[in-house]
């Protein structure tokens, strides 16, 4: 048998981290079984299905190398094959036409929940309490009936005939023997009186159809998933294997949303600046174990991804986590690369090509200091300043005149030497303080705030170097006495 996984999200603008997760494990299991991973876009809401948000969700995937193997299989465009099966479920008996109307089923809603906030107020009669037990039951049409006539003239929706007092059960790849009793669960509609398929219905024909053996999905399809067993009996096909994986849970442990920060994958590519492979290996590891292992390349887990290693408690986002995940890619990085991709950030625009020039000169260094691309914006900020370098606060402070007095005292010194390179400049601040008496833990500083106005930066030495010579000794006059 050759495994074959899908991923398939309702296009919706972006592509939810969750959804993300989802889809690196069908990607792994695929891979990893040498199966094959396909993509399905749910894009039978139109108003929200757009080519945009299509574009955006496939940009995404891209992003993250897990394009499908084909090209993506589109649910709208399927409508016709998934009526003919709806068709086919009623001339095998396994669904029924019925003419009970959404407004009608409205009103026995209604009418329960009537009947139930009475009871919270005063005690029903035996009629009504039997009445509301009776509303409360899962929905079985009278026309399920195969002896009753049909209305002339009204319209009919099909629904599925659910089986009657039996248990729907499989054995989970995540949670384990599950099961639900079929008389808990409502005769489903199928096919509206439009003609048109509801989701439960194309998710089946579609999965059939598209020959999927693991369904990987998220754990709010438990569900579904009894619900939809009986349609794949009815027409008498495989049920494929299941695996509902804990959602993605907040710090807080309640269920992620926006109020957590950010949910798309977008987000963290663009506004927060996480690599492709870090967030890849942060996001297989939530919700997956191998071990202690912590840094797991594309090819360890292609090797090792398996089913058995999905966890079944919901796993909790950390940023600290991922940045520590993610600082590991950075610094592995080619430089050019972060360059090419600092250069595409906001914080680029504008910059003349002399900070350019200084930020791709720096680059080894300030990967190795930066957890994701807005930090090490942050830490090249000083490489971009234009003089004179602005002085606020404490910064402001530090430079008096008995500091300024040093900075002009050390100018000279520092335009002699010979190499301008971190050891050396290194030596020079080291010969100062030992011959002024004026300690390191004193000249730092005032150094520091005039070459980078107190900007996030690295050991001065070596900010003197990154800046290059001529830069830096004319930050220090800026700001030297008699400068």
């Amino acid at each position: 048998m050759t495994v074959v996984t899908r991923f398939a999200p309702s296009p919706t603008g972006y592509l939810h981290i969750g959804g993300a997760r989802t889809a690196l494990f069908c990607w792994l299991y695929a891979r990893h079984t040498g199966g094959k991973f396909l993509m399905r876009i749910e894009d039978t809401d139109r108003e929200r299905s757009t080519r945009e948000t299509v574009d955006a969700l496939l940009d995404g995937l891209g992003w993250l190398g897990l394009s499908g193997d084909e090209p993506p299989v589109f649910q709208s465009q399927r409508a016709a094959r998934h009526a003919e099966v709806a068709h086919e479920l009623v001339k095998r008996g396994a669904a029924y036409r019925c003419p009970i109307s959404s407004e009608e089923l409205a009103a026995r809603r209604d009418e329960a929940n009537r009947l139930l906030k009475r009871r919270t107020e005063t005690a029903l009669s035996s009629d009504e309490e039997a009445r509301m037990k009776d509303l409360l039951k899962a929905f079985r049409s009278p026309w399920r009936d195969p002896s009753k006539q049909l209305p002339e003239g009204k319209s009919t929706v099909v629904r599925l005939r659910m089986p009657d007092n039996s248990s729907i059960g499989f054995r989970d790849n995540v949670q384990g023997q599950v099961a639900a009793f079929s008389d808990d669960l409502d005769d489903l509609v199928l096919l509206r009186s439009d003609g048109t398929p509801t989701y439960m219905l194309a998710v089946v024909v579609d999965d059939h159809d598209m020959k999927v053996t693991h369904v990987i999905r998220g754990d709010d399809h438990l569900t579904n998933t009894f619900r939809q067993i009986p349609i794949y009996r009815g027409m008498g096909w495989d049920v494929p294997e299941f695996a509902h994986v804990p959602m993605i849970h907040g710090a807080d442990g309640a269920k992620l949303s926006k109020r957590h920060g950010a949910t798309g994958v977008d987000a963290y590519r663009d506004e927060l600046g996480y690599l492709p492979e870090g967030l890849k290996n942060y996001l297989l590891r939530l919700g997956w174990s191998h071990g202690d292992d912590e840094i797991i390349s594309e090819k360890q887990a292609i090797e090792w991804f398996d089913l058995d290693g999905l966890n079944k408690a919901p796993a909790r986002l950390d940023m600290k986590k991922l940045d520590a995940v993610n600082s590991h890619y950075m610094a592995q990085a080619d430089d050019q690369r972060l360059f090419d991709l600092f250069l595409k950030r906001p914080e680029a625009t504008g910059l003349g090509q002399a900070a350019l020039d200084r930020i791709r000169g720096a680059m080894s260094i300030l990967k190795t200091r930066s957890p994701n691309l807005v930090v090490l914006a942050e830490q090249a900020r000083f490489l971009t300043d234009l003089r004179p370098i602005a002085l606020s606060g404490k910064a402001a402070a530090l430079v008096d005149a008995t500091a300024k007095a040093w900075l002009a005292d050390l100018a000279p010194r520092l335009e002699s030497l010979s190499e301008w390179i971190e050891p050396v400049i290194k030596d020079v601040l080291s010969q100062y303080s030992a011959q002024t008496g004026v300690g390191l833990g004193k000249i730092g500083p005032v150094l520091r705030a005039v070459l980078t106005g107190g900007s996030p930066s690295p050991d001065i030495a070596l900010v003197l170097a990154l800046l290059g010579r001529n830069e830096s000794l004319a930050r220090i006059r800026d700001y030297a006495a008699g400068g």
